[in-house]
């Protein structure tokens, strides 16, 4: 890298040696102006309005623009008897939190290189004060013709330094806020905390210019003489309705895009979950003092739940555990007592049935005990008879 500026950095009566070089570079497409009927270059030549002709760079010299308009040139001899400390010198004059600078007042940000060997020492010495302390380094120094506020941090093996706005050159946010009076529920915030647990992180590497990728190929395209692609135009944007229902829409669009993953998605059902009714106890047929019982406990459970502090998000879920876990309760109480009823229909089936067997059983015996009397009874008359029968053929 290319450096736009050398001097030192003073560390209280140590000095080190160093180099600006520019820590960041832009890829932005540049165009030039041309003449659209024949293509022709637009340039803009310096001119002189008093004598309305073309002058060069050696004859441009400064002046400032008093209020009336009226011109006084400033020479550089007239800023080489300027009192500036900070001309070749990048002196630090405290070490602060790094909490304590606002990001609106970062600018530009440049490298700090050690120059030449016997500024090695000091410039590892400074770099590791810095992190150690993990606090940031203010500086003045001064670039291009006026003197700056500066930021000086670590950044891995090397010392940063951002080019910071003075304070007074940063406006106050005033009319920026909207007007008082505006409230949100506390719904809308867990959705939104949702919301940004579903986006989660995401590598800054990954993130792109697709703009100027497009830009680059309209040009390459062009420029082979064939047409440029047509890019799709960009989505309308909605109305916001209702915050609620586009909050929720966020939500399901970002689990969607991301493939259902991500960090937000127990929040979400544990959110669905609060808002859906609570479940009815099953029916007893015996028990209905019990299961009215339950649920009047199951209510004051809920209602207690309602009137805690919303902000604790955690003793909500707890009780809508313990909720789940009193209906779960109730609900095997009622199907023991259901089974135990049915048990004991049962067994009075059972006792009545053996009862009416046992009843009949002596019948069938009384029965066949007559019967093997009266067969008893007819064999024997059927034998006197025949006797009877003998003792008549022998008497004749």
């Amino acid at each position: 890298m290319r450096s736009i500026w050398n001097g030192a950095i003073s560390f209280g009566l140590v000095s080190i040696p160093v180099k600006l070089m520019n820590a960041t570079e832009s890829h932005a497409v540049s165009f030039r102006q041309i003449h659209t009927e024949d293509g022709g270059r637009i340039r803009y030549r310096k001119v002189c309005e008093l004598e309305d002709r073309e002058v060069s760079q050696a004859e441009i010299g400064k002046a400032y623009e008093d209020a009336d308009g009226s011109m006084i040139p400033i020479t550089d001899e007239d800023l080489s008897h300027l009192p500036i400390p900070t001309a070749r010198t990048i002196e630090i004059v405290a070490f602060v939190p790094r909490e304590r600078i606002d990001p609106l007042q970062m600018g530009t940000a440049y490298y700090l290189a050690a120059s030449g060997a016997p500024a090695a020492k000091p410039y590892t010495l400074l770099r590791e004060a810095l992190g150690r302390s993990d606090r940031v380094a203010i500086a003045k120094f001064a670039l291009r013709g006026r003197e700056r506020l500066g930021m000086l941090r670590v950044s891995g093996d090397a010392i940063v330094m951002h080019g910071l706005l003075w304070p007074d050159e940063v406006r106050t946010p005033e009319g920026v806020a909207p007007d008082a009076g505006v409230t949100v529920r506390e719904q809308e915030l867990d959705l939104a905390d949702a919301l940004m647990d579903t986006l989660g992180e995401i590598d800054l590497d990954d993130l792109h210019d697709e703009y100027r990728e497009a830009l680059e190929e309209v040009i390459a395209a062009k420029a082979a003489g064939e047409a440029p692609p047509e890019a799709p135009g960009p989505a309308e944007p909605g109305k916001v309705l209702d915050l609620m229902a586009a909050l929720e829409s966020s939500v399901r669009a970002a689990r969607e895009s991301r493939g259902g993953e991500g960090t937000g998605t127990a929040e979400v059902r544990t959110l669905e979950r609060r808002e859906r009714p609570a479940r009815r106890t099953p029916k007893e047929t015996s028990g209905k003092k019990s299961t009215s019982t339950a649920a009047g406990k199951t209510a004051a459970g809920k209602t207690q739940a309602r009137k805690s502090t919303s902000a604790a998000r955690k003793s909500t879920a707890e009780t809508d555990e313990k909720t789940t876990a009193k209906s779960a309760k109730t609900a095997h109480a009622a199907h023991t007592a259901k089974t135990a009823k049915s048990a004991k229909t049962t067994k009075t089936a059972q006792t009545a049935k053996t009862a009416k067997t046992a009843q009949k059983t002596p019948d069938r015996s009384t029965a066949r005990k007559t019967a093997a009397k009266a067969t008893a009874g007819s064999t024997a008359g059927k034998g006197a008879a025949k006797k009877t029968a003998s003792s008549r053929r022998r008497g004749a």
